[in-house]
């Protein structure tokens, strides 16, 4: 698939990727199995993992977590901010300072990011920062199963095996400790999410991970 192997010949050096995640736990939920994926295919591909509220317990949380994520990789870097959860469209000056710092230092090959019609007004900020620093990249949106009941039409999907499923949402479990007293953070809900992106997608094992595409240069 495109979005695994993109066009890697004619990258120079590794491969380089970026993804972004509001909370501690949204880039693990949106596309956990595909950066597990993309560590078996690309292995020296360098990662950088960026979560922008956390303090606290969930810092802790988030940096085990993403450690476990990315540990087939050859290199990484974890970045946890502390931009205040819920509040991201009144500080947006302030994130989007940081934005423009992180484009100085990186230039990736493809960047993982909440989707755009998100109704969550932390996530939909930081897709659009995402869109209006990245320009010349390959973007993918990501979703993430909520109350509001958001979720849309995807058109690429990134099937995913039994096992790194299961490594997924066993990670999910293990290490975001202080989100298992909410009714939705349960293994059957991360399971049903994987098994209708995979009944659409055809997935020979029925799971599959689901991003929008908005923009793809061939």
């Amino acid at each position: 698939m495109l979005a695994l192997r993109l066009d890697t010949a004619s990258v120079e050096g590794p491969l380089n990727v970026l993804a972004f995640g509001a909370h501690a736990d949204d880039i693990e939920i949106g596309c956990g199995g595909t950066m597990l994926r993309l560590a078996e295919s690309e292995p020296g591909a360098a990662v950088t993992w960026i979560v922008l509220s956390g303090d606290g317990e969930r810092a802790e949380e988030a940096c085990a977590s993403a450690e476990e994520f990315l540990s087939g990789f050859a290199s990484h870097r974890i970045e946890v901010e502390s931009f205040r959860d819920g509040y991201f469209p009144f500080v947006g000056a302030e994130i989007k300072e940081y934005f423009e710092h992180v484009k100085t230092a990186l230039s990736p090959h493809v960047v993982f990011t909440h989707q755009r019609s998100d109704l969550h007004q932390d996530h939909r900020l930081v897709s659009e920062l995402t869109w209006n620093t990245f320009r010349d990249h390959l973007v993918l949106e990501y979703e993430v199963p909520k109350y509001d009941g958001d979720v849309g039409s995807p058109n690429l999907f990134v099937p995913l095996s039994e096992s790194i499923s299961s490594r997924k949402i066993d990670a999910l479990l293990t290490h975001f400790a202080s989100q298992r007293s909410k009714r939705w953070f349960t293994r059957d809900l991360f399971e049903a999410s994987l098994r209708l992106r995979g009944m659409e997608s055809n997935a020979p094992s029925g799971h599959a991970e689901a991003f929008y595409c908005r923009k793809l240069v061939l």
